[in-house]
């Protein structure tokens, strides 16, 4: 969060997108991180809300 003007909802994944931990409104200059984590995903605060631990995200593509 080094240089960052906003906080963000943080969100540690293994390789399998599998959720380890969510960090909530992580402030400008603070560091966080999670032991296993391969992938964060950062959103807008809020944006992680619904996701714990032990979830498992999807991607995929929305159609027009």
């Amino acid at each position: 969060m080094f240089f960052m003007r906003f906080a963000i909802d943080a969100v540690f994944c293994d390789r399998d997108l599998v959720v380890l931990g969510v960090v909530r409104d992580l402030r400008p200059w603070r560091m966080a991180a999670h032991k296993g984590a391969k992938v964060v995903i950062e959103l807008p605060v809020g944006g992680a809300d619904r996701v714990h631990p032990g979830d498992r995200l999807v991607l995929g593509t929305i159609d027009a």
